[in-house]
């Protein structure tokens, strides 16, 4: 085996390696962001607001804000008030969260706008930590707060976007009929 080719195989576990911890380090915002593609899927297909996961999803964004908080500051007085003043920031957006809840402010909404509000409101708040803690809860609080007009748009649209779908497989359908016709051979008439 050459020199290069020794060094290429010597290098291939660590960047096997490096690869393992990148995913390790950003799985934490890869499960929020799935859970939130998951929640928003499903608030617009069912159209309820799906209270509770948001609140858990809230409370696990707290966790997530914490752990990645924890790794970036230095020293036991500076952790203790991260960790004090990210209980207090997530305390805050659960107690927004549940006024939005209340049954004098659900008469004022409806199914879908209670979600896409409990939305909102996560998606602030977790903009906001990211602001204090990491960029990339920042970007996870951008995704969530664009998932908002996402899943309104969908809503409006979404007999459209079914109508569209359907054109387009029966198009599809009818050339590939018609195309497939075209190159099988016909059989002459037999005579009698």
């Amino acid at each position: 085996m050459s020199e290069p080719e020794a060094a290429k195989h010597a290098e291939h576990p660590l960047v096997h390696s490096r690869m393992a911890r990148l995913w390790l380090r950003e799985l934490p915002y890869i499960i929020v962001l799935v859970l939130t593609l998951l929640g928003v899927a499903y608030t617009s297909i069912s159209h309820q607001p799906l209270i509770g996961f948001w609140e858990f999803l809230t409370l696990a964004m707290g966790v997530v804000c914490i752990g990645t908080g924890w790794l970036h500051v230095q020293g036991r007085e500076a952790r203790f008030r991260m960790v004090w003043t990210q209980m207090l920031h997530w305390i805050a957006f659960l107690v927004a969260m549940n006024i939005v809840v209340l049954s004098d402010v659900q008469r004022l909404l409806t199914a879908p706008g209670t979600g896409l509000a409990l939305l909102m409101l996560l998606a602030l708040g977790t903009f906001v930590a990211g602001v204090h803690i990491a960029w990339q809860i920042c970007i996870l609080g951008l995704i969530m707060a664009l998932a908002v007009p996402a899943i309104a748009w969908l809503t409006s649209y979404a007999l459209f976007l079914t109508l569209a779908a359907a054109a387009l497989v029966g198009i599809t359908v009818t050339f590939f009929w018609s195309h497939s016709d075209a190159g099988t051979p016909k059989l002459p008439a037999r005579s009698e």
